[in-house]
């Protein structure tokens, strides 16, 4: 997942865009995209790599939008814009997982705006580590991400709001346990501490001594073993 945090909420969607590295680096041709190649056998025509987006977006040679309008019912047009939708239902999901797992985004965060672009970057770290690892089965487990069964859409548990079992519960270890001592084992052992406290008490008290005046430190450590303190 890709992301560009800082522009203002008032520019459209296209003007956001034409202001990331992203936009540029496509203009520049220097994103390193793999050339157009076949979808796949018996296809001989070589499709390039497109970008999806709505009509927000303007049509070049790298960014796909579909038929403005409403085309008529089964027009090669209207199936067009069905399979440009189902496309994009990719990134919703994925928006979608992210603001189900890290609930920080789903409400206005009461932070300055350059901690709160830290804040959204590492949601966004996180999610693609998640994904690109071995615990992404964890991460985004069976039913999390929309499917599709005999042509009908069966949506992911994210559109439910239910929880999402992507951030597993913290155990909860007991403070005590059979290999921790008895209570009278700690009696036995405060006491012990206490002795060994007194003495090297007195040896301080004994150090700081200068000519039958004590200074601060002295009193303030003779005050303690006295009880006052």
């Amino acid at each position: 997942m890709y992301v560009d945090l800082g522009c203002q909420g008032r520019i459209s969607d296209g003007g956001v865009f034409k202001n990331t590295k992203l936009y540029k680096k496509l203009e520049n041709h220097t994103l390193n995209i793999p050339n157009p190649c076949a979808l796949q056998i018996p296809y001989v025509v070589r499709v390039p790599y497109m970008i999806l987006g709505d009509k927000a977006f303007a049509l070049n040679d790298y960014t796909m939008t579909p038929f403005a309008g409403n085309p008529d019912s089964g027009s090669p047009e209207r199936v067009f814009n069905y399979r440009h939708s189902r496309a994009r239902r990719v990134v919703e999901n994925a928006f979608g997982i992210l603001s189900a797992v890290f609930r920080v985004l789903r409400k206005p965060m009461l932070l300055q705006p350059d901690v709160a672009a830290k804040v959204t970057m590492t949601t966004i770290y996180l999610h693609n580590f998640l994904r690109s690892h071995a615990s992404s089965e964890i991460y985004t487990p069976p039913g999390s991400l929309d499917t599709e069964k005999e042509g009908e859409v069966v949506n992911g548990r994210w559109r439910s709001d239910q929880q999402m079992t992507s951030m597993l519960p913290i155990r909860n270890v007991p403070r005590r346990t059979s290999e921790h001592p008895s209570s009278d084992e700690n009696k036995g052992i405060s006491a012990a501490s206490l002795e060994v406290f007194k003495f090297w008490l007195k040896l301080w008290q004994s150090s700081c001594i200068r000519g039958n005046k004590l200074n601060k430190s002295c009193f303030f450590w003779g005050l303690i073993g006295k009880g006052l303190l």
